[in-house]
């Protein structure tokens, strides 16, 4: 069974910086591809970013692009998203996922997901 564990969630004003640490444990854990997804009040949940197992291969949603960057410590296991020029928009929920195998430009569904952390929180002030 894969956990995994968020961190660095917090209050921000409008154009701050935030740092999203998730570290994954459990069997095999470092050929999960890892995301994060956010979820705001009242939406569904949403693909920010996810990266491979190699740490090569990232994608992001439109959203973020330019602003957030994920990257992959394989010797902690760890993945970080950094948030900059953060935006009220940009309040959520934050969610590491793990997925087992590969990730492609279309893995962006909820549902390619297996393992899920409990989430972190983000709140952006105008």
């Amino acid at each position: 069974q894969v956990q995994l564990v968020e961190s660095g969630g917090g209050l921000v004003q409008a154009g701050g910086s935030l740092r999203l640490s998730c570290v994954a444990s459990g069997p095999n854990v470092g050929n999960d591809a890892l995301g994060w997804f956010r979820q705001a009040p009242g939406k569904e949940r949403e693909f920010v970013a996810a990266i491979g197992w190699s740490g090569s291969t990232t994608y992001y949603h439109d959203s973020v692009k330019g602003r957030f960057t994920l990257s992959r410590d394989s010797a902690k296991n760890t993945v970080y998203l950094q948030m900059n020029s953060l935006e009220p928009e940009d309040t959520a929920i934050y969610y590491c996922a793990a997925r087992i195998g590969m990730i492609f430009s279309s893995t962006r569904n909820p549902s390619q997901f297996k393992y899920w952390g409990q989430g972190t929180q983000v709140t952006v002030s105008s």
